[in-house]
């Protein structure tokens, strides 16, 4: 009897006490781990959330910038904090590309973390320098046809978010292209405007600025409609390319052994504030969309991106090395 009592008071002082935990989490501040360097869209995403967010949850939302090897640097680091919600981390969609790029990565997607929310989705936008005889995308796809490998595309890396939509836009437009990979997005955008390079997928946020003062055409968006901040310019579908869409996105997870209470907590209270106008607006801004669906929706999303983005890599032989 004696026995049975002191299991059951046990039981009821885990329960009682991760209740109790829960009921009174947060009670200091969150860390909002950012796997990109401060200015860039993941950064400036952080920036809008963290104050609103912290707002709701009644503590304060530190950002911390951790860049490195395409966001493994700050996955790494979350994997391995203590999962009590209280280091989080926002990363973007090299996220669902690195499983596939890499052969070993120092964390487990699958199993290391739990998607707390998507953010917003940010369509690329295919560029041309003005000097570059194709005006549209059917008129590239004429030249590259008739050019096979002689037409440049320039990219931030290999593997990046740009690399990965020229070798898409390969595949589905029928066409052979040479990737020219450069050690940033800011590099491979200065040469295409220069003109040492004729093409480039920037995001829509970054080379609007470069769009509206012609220094560069903006022949389509990868998006399945058009964009706002670009209502002017088709989209790859309506320019001919069937099946072709791509998007850059922001994303939130936590360590996966954070308590569900916590997790939902967290979740719910960023879908509260992605749907203010204040945090809806800086979206629009950067030409994004905000993501519609919960946790679930997300992470649902974000593993079909790394079935598609496997096999992409694995067709098309993208390395990093």
């Amino acid at each position: 009897m004696k026995v049975f009592i002191k299991v059951v008071f046990i039981i009821s002082w885990i329960f009682l006490g991760e209740f109790s935990y829960a009921q009174e989490w947060p009670i200091r501040p969150i860390s909002l781990i950012v796997s990109y360097p401060s200015g860039g869209t993941a950064d400036l995403m952080a920036r809008t959330i963290a104050n609103p967010l912290g707002k709701l949850l009644g503590t304060s939302i530190v950002v911390e910038n951790k860049p490195g090897a395409s966001g493994q640097i700050a996955a790494s680091y979350v994997a391995k904090s203590n999962p009590d919600g209280y280091t989080l981390l926002l990363d973007a969609s090299s996220y669902s590309v690195n499983p596939s790029l890499y052969s070993k990565l120092p964390y487990d997607p699958n199993k290391d973390f739990k998607t707390l929310a998507l953010l917003a989705l940010y369509p690329n936008v295919l560029l041309v320098n003005p000097s570059f005889p194709a005006k549209s995308v059917k008129e590239l796809v004429a030249i590259a046809k008739a050019r096979p490998n002689e037409i440049s595309y320039a990219s931030s890396g290999n593997g990046s978010a740009q690399h990965l939509a020229g070798a898409l836009f390969e595949i589905k437009a029928g066409v052979e292209m040479q990737h020219i990979p450069y050690k940033g997005g800011a590099l491979a955008i200065n040469d295409v405007i220069g003109g040492q390079v004729p093409i480039v997928f920037g995001s829509v946020a970054s080379t609007k600025q470069y769009v509206e003062s012609a220094r560069l055409n903006a022949l389509a968006v990868t998006s399945k409609k058009r964009a706002l901040s670009m209502p002017n310019v088709p989209t790859m579908v309506e320019s001919g390319v069937q099946g072709y869409e791509v998007y850059e996105w922001n994303g939130v997870f936590a360590p996966s052994a954070t308590p569900s209470r916590i997790l939902k907590k967290i979740s719910d209270s960023i879908a509260k504030v992605m749907q203010s106008p204040e945090v809806s607006d800086k979206v629009s801004s950067l030409g994004g969309e905000i993501f519609i669906g919960d946790s679930e929706a997300a992470d649902k999303f974000i593993k079909s991106q790394m079935i598609d983005w496997s096999k992409l890599v694995k067709s098309g032989k993208i390395s990093v090395d």
